[in-house]
């Protein structure tokens, strides 16, 4: 038998090592201060781009794609060219997916702090930047293809097929969730509108965490935890159990994001029905995972990088029992829009996705650089604290999640909501969030650790940029089945139909849950005397999305009577027919805003938004001056109204060619309001703008930003008249 020799390539893998831990270091860091803002919300005010709407999605950006996508495409490198004994595909593709990968990561860390975004969760990045994911991506699946073909090794290993699926999956997903019509070079409007464009984002939002944050995880999994304690996968049955069961799954279980909203009921019952049905495979990994370790536990006991293993699978068993609970609607009632959601993600993604990613590289850089660990005290120093920085982050955050829970929905004996200030529910969490700001700061000590000693590390050893191997070369593989072998084994050394069934596995559910809602237009009842944004109101609702408002402030009135009294009538499909993109939101840091329109006053608004602390005491929402002091940017609203027309919005010829005078008329009514106001505030005199008209100096607040976003605020919820709606509905029903 002929043997070859051939050198892995190295060089790839340090790569997305290095970047990983920076990039890791970086996102943690966004986050801690996000977590300090809770505390101390005016921390920066007057500095547009460190706000806390316009950080939020640059945390969630950069630990997603930036830390936790790096250490994946640092695992798949490393094991794929072991596993299948070949070096990769193409040298050249390999330094694309690298060096494009941080090519989108740093125009993420320029444009989202600028308030270039879509609004829709872990899919922010505007439209050129989808296009360079989308042609990164597409290299990264080809290297991975590529290598399977010029393999040396007959049988495709469990955890190649993990990667193949997060390639396909994910590829899907980025493609249809981010169809969007641009209106100018980083602006743009998704292609949905409404309940099908929730529908559509949380099919992504939520396989972006099946196929992203999970997929390729397990596949490392099932790599590197065997590698690390030398021993065999515990069953090799059960990961075909689990690999198939789970692709097959986690694609319908999306809409148990939007339980209670306007979602059609069949596809929320959809959702939840296969939510459940995800306990039993993903519990088979993890068992599978920890089952590995059979024999090995002494070794787990003084070895750190499996006791960094250990947490993660057990962090992955906990995320995967708890999200199947909070998809069944009586929890879901309690936990959505509260903490709970904030301590159930970062449970997945500091144990599982943070500490695996830390095993792996304890295991990895050693390897690499021919050496032994710096310090296995320093490695244990990180376990202990990072542990311990997970439990003060999460228990907290589920202690405020039932707590803002409970107090949402209490009622007095004589109907009133016993607090209907929605402030004191912030108040009273407030020493929940200093404990989760203390684990967030243990969290990110333990990872500098780590930096520390890894460098260390690399210092003492020896690089090996083209390592040395050899295998024996591969015979011509056979396209039919041998006698007695079963399928899935013949399977296993078919790549192209490996990947065509995985494929058919997870369009299946995709395509029933959307494709009705989509074409069918009885699905979205609609309402007449829903119209389209004004002008100004278009432009004030691309500051909203601009300022991430949507990041602490929902748009949906679930039909909850707690909810009802607190915030008016609940929601109605047909109210969202022109929102594009969709602005629902999943977090209630403060109060919804769906019937917000002729609450307050065009002053109040001003005020609120100038010092929030002056309307509202004991706000935590941070200061946004910069709309007052900002001039309206109007250049581009022709352009707007004519995508919103391509798009279905009934804007008329007249309508775009009086776009001006129409943002004029209705942006002097909104400054007459507010000078007309007694109590409008004399902390603006270094903001106005003078002129003269008539021998009197006139005040030019017509031009301002914060106009527009209060024509907007003041729309929100003024459509609809309830006793019409409802006769509508039932008419269309």
């Amino acid at each position: 038998m002929e043997v070859q020799q051939f050198y892995y390539d190295n060089k790839i893998v340090k790569n997305f090592i290095y970047a990983t831990l920076f990039w890791g270091i970086v996102g943690m860091s966004v986050g801690l201060l996000l977590a300090f803002m809770f505390l101390f919300p005016n921390v920066t005010d007057g500095i547009s781009w460190l706000s806390f709407g316009r950080l939020r999605p640059l945390h969630t950006n950069a630990v997603i794609f930036a830390f936790i996508g790096n250490a994946i495409f640092a695992g798949v490198y490393y094991s794929t060219q072991r596993l299948l004994k070949a070096r990769m595909y193409s040298d050249a593709l390999s330094k694309f997916n690298f060096w494009g990968w941080q090519v989108i990561i740093v125009a993420a860390a320029i444009t989202l702090p600028l308030g270039y975004s879509t609004s829709k969760e872990y899919a922010e990045l505007e439209w050129p930047i989808d296009i360079a994911i989308a042609l990164v991506w597409v290299g990264f699946g080809a290297n991975l293809i590529g290598t399977m073909i010029k393999r040396r090794q007959r049988h495709l290993y469990v955890a190649i097929w993990f990667y193949l699926a997060t390639f396909v999956t994910v590829a899907v997903l980025h493609i249809f969730n981010s169809l969007e019509l641009p209106v100018s070079g980083l602006k743009s409007y998704s292609v949905y509108a409404g309940v099908q464009d929730a529908l559509v984002q949380w099919w992504y939002g939520h396989n972006a965490v099946a196929f992203f944050l999970t997929t390729p995880f397990l596949g490392l999994m099932y790599y590197f935890v065997p590698k690390a304690a030398n021993r065999p996968v515990y069953s090799y049955r059960l990961s075909i159990v689990h690999f198939w069961s789970l692709i097959f799954i986690y694609i319908w279980a999306g809409p148990h994001h939007l339980l209670y909203s306007t979602l059609p009921e069949w596809a929320q019952n959809l959702g939840v029905a296969f939510s459940i049905m995800l306990i039993a495979p993903s519990w088979g990994g993890m068992i599978n995972g920890l089952l590995t370790l059979r024999g090995a536990w002494d070794k787990v006991r003084t070895d750190a990088t499996l006791k960094f293993m250990v947490v993660a699978i057990t962090g992955y068993g906990m995320a995967t029992f708890e999200g199947p609970m909070l998809s069944l609607k009586n929890v879901n009632a309690i936990a959505h829009f509260s903490d709970w959601i904030i301590a159930h993600v970062h449970v997945g993604a500091l144990a599982w996705n943070g500490f695996l990613t830390f095993g792996m590289i304890y295991w990895l850089v050693p390897k690499m650089f021919k050496t032994s660990l710096y310090s296995k005290s320093l490695a244990n120093f990180h376990f202990w604290i990072g542990t311990l920085g997970i439990i003060l982050y999460a228990l907290p955050m589920y202690v405020a999640g039932f707590t803002q829970a409970l107090m949402w929905k209490e009622f007095n004996p004589d109907g009133t909501l016993a607090y209907g200030n929605f402030l004191e529910t912030v108040n009273e969490i407030m020493p929940m969030y200093w404990m989760r700001a203390i684990g967030g700061s243990l969290y990110i000590i333990g990872a500098i650790v780590m930096v520390y000693n890894m460098v260390a590390t690399i210092k003492k050893g020896t690089e090996v940029a083209d390592e040395l191997a050899e295998a024996p070369a591969l015979t011509k593989i056979l396209n039919r089945r041998i006698a007695g072998e079963t399928f899935h084994t013949w399977l296993e050394r078919k790549p192209v139909q490996l990947t065509l069934l995985a494929t058919v596995a997870i369009l299946i559910g995709g395509i029933i849950q959307i494709v009705p809602t989509i074409l069918v237009k009885s699905n979205i009842p609609t309402i007449t005397s829903v119209k389209p944004y004004t002008p100004l109101e278009l432009e004030g609702r691309d500051l909203y999305i601009r300022e991430g408002c949507v990041g602490c402030h929902s748009q949906m009135v679930r039909p909850f009577r707690s909810e009802v009294e607190r915030y008016g009538e609940y929601a109605k499909a047909g109210e969202f027919v022109y929102d594009h993109p969709f602005l629902w939101g999943s977090k209630r840091t403060g109060p919804d805003l769906l019937r917000i329109g002729g609450k307050y006053s065009d002053n109040w608004h001003l005020n609120h938004m100038y010092d929030p602390q002056s309307t509202s005491s004991g706000s935590i929402m941070p200061a946004y001056q910069w709309l007052v002091r900002n001039e309206l940017d109007r250049s581009n609203i022709t352009g707007k109204m004519e995508a919103m027309v391509t798009l279905g919005v009934p804007y008329t010829v007249t309508d775009i060619a009086n776009a001006t005078k129409s943002m004029d008329d209705q942006a002097l009514k909104i400054e007459r309001n507010l000078y007309s106001d007694p109590d409008f505030a004399s902390n603006y005199e270094a903001d106005k703008v003078s002129a003269q008209k008539n021998g009197e100096t006139f005040i030019n607040m017509r031009d301002r930003e914060i106009v527009a976003l209060i024509a907007y605020l003041q729309r929100l919820g003024t459509d609809i008249k309830i006793k019409e709606t409802n006769e509508i509905i039932s008419q269309n029903q």
